[in-house]
């Protein structure tokens, strides 16, 4: 499904068409390994008994009858009154009636030199008991129990017990694979920035916040700030391990001077704007596309902070959408102070909390990071601007800890 918007939404439309034109990713099969906080998108089922043998619980000796034991070959069936060596999570042999374990056993020979097992002198009086020390097949799991159920974020455990009932992949909901495009020849990606030049703020922390947002990174590709370079790289950029992106971010190149090429790239290649522009600031050129092979491209404007703004104005919903998660919930926090009128834009706001109170961030112009590094979320200011005390819709930042989770705001 695709929504097309011919002119500059608020910022609370453009959350909402970002959620609302793509569909959720189908399930896919991948290896255990790179399951973990994956949704599980059908149960894991045990194919058959957990554990599927009776293994014995201790290093000793499978036994069968009383003692004294004539000591069998290992792994043998036991006659009455033999045992055989046996070390923990071994198979038990047939006609085991019990283990006895190493420290309450002895071996010794008989008259004839034939080798014996005997009871050690810190057994208890009736050891071994029957089925003691034996870990029946079955009494983890029967075949068919649901093991895991469909629905549940896994996590190293559950990823340890699929291992156990035999699984060597798992079907998990759809996440979708995100790749970077990075733009501007005066970007610097080490070392200090002469005049004219600046340091990549996107590619170090691009990658971290896709995860957090429930996508998958799927690689950085930077290229040069002329047309044919637009054109190639949005031609050929994202795939990862042969997998075609579902989303490319791309930084840059989103004004409408001669040297911004976004719209004129995704044109060219037959696709089509879904969102051009957003009635806010900072992040107001903004732009979002689909490509012809279904690909969603997030076209966010070249200074960091504006950037950031519109990542989770229009990329958190985008990459949740595809991802089976819900449209981000707005919070509320209480302003601190007077906030001037803006007709016709919402303003994005780095705030600090103090006493309860949210007060925006100094140092937080659109090519400033300073305000945002120490901020504890984002108020939308609405176009009417805030009077000390009154309620503002906010953002949480996609690396704020749960626990430190901004009030919810009330149901409508």
């Amino acid at each position: 499904m695709s929504i097309a918007h011919t002119s500059a939404p608020t910022w609370a439309e453009a959350r909402r068409l970002a959620f609302d034109c793509a569909l959720p990713l189908p399930p896919a099969h991948v290896p255990i390994r790179e399951a973990i906080g994956r949704t599980l998108a059908e149960d894991v089922i045990a194919r058959q008994e957990l554990p599927h043998y009776a293994s014995s619980a201790m290093d000793g000796w499978a036994v069968n009858g009383t003692g004294p034991w004539v000591l069998a070959e290992r792994d043998q069936r036991l006659a009455p009154h033999h045992a055989s060596p046996i070390v923990t999570g071994g198979l038990v042999p047939p006609g085991t009636v019990a283990i006895l374990c190493k420290e309450n056993g002895r071996t010794t020979t008989d008259v004839g030199g034939w080798p014996l097992l005997v009871l050690g002198a810190g057994a208890k009086p009736g050891e071994p008991r029957s089925g003691q020390h034996i870990r029946k097949a079955g009494e983890e799991a029967a075949a068919g129990d649901v093991l895991i159920p469909a629905g549940t974020v896994l996590n190293p455990a559950h990823i340890a017990l699929a291992a156990v009932a035999g699984l060597d992949e798992l079907q998990v909901l759809g996440k979708p694979l995100v790749t970077v495009l990075l733009t501007g020849s005066e970007v610097l990606t080490s070392g200090m920035p002469a005049p004219g030049q600046v340091r990549d703020t996107f590619g170090p922390q691009l990658d971290p916040v896709i995860a957090m947002l429930g996508g998958t990174p799927g690689g950085q590709c930077r290229i040069g700030d002329s047309y044919q370079d637009w054109l190639a790289a949005l031609s050929y950029t994202g795939r990862h391990q042969g997998q075609l992106s579902d989303v490319v971010i791309t930084t840059g190149g989103t004004g409408r001077s001669s040297t911004d090429h976004f719209r004129n790239a995704v044109a060219a290649l037959g696709g089509r704007l879904l969102l051009d522009g957003i009635a806010m600031r900072p992040g107001h050129p903004a732009v979002m596309a689909e490509l012809p092979d279904g690909r969603f491209v997030v076209g966010l404007p070249g200074n960091p902070l504006a950037a950031m703004m519109a990542l989770i104005t229009i990329g958190a919903p985008l990459v949740a959408a595809l991802a089976h998660l819900p449209l981000p919930n707005l919070s509320q926090v209480t302003s601190g102070t007077v906030i001037v009128a803006d007709p016709g834009r919402t303003r994005l706001m780095p705030f600090r909390l103090s006493n309860g109170l949210a007060f925006p961030a100094h140092h937080t112009g659109p090519g400033m990071m300073r305000g945002l590094a120490w901020a504890d979320g984002v108020m939308a200011v609405p176009p009417s601007g805030a009077q000390l005390g009154d309620p503002v819709p906010a953002l949480p930042l996609p690396w704020t800890p749960a626990s430190q989770a901004l009030p919810s705001m009330p149901e409508d």
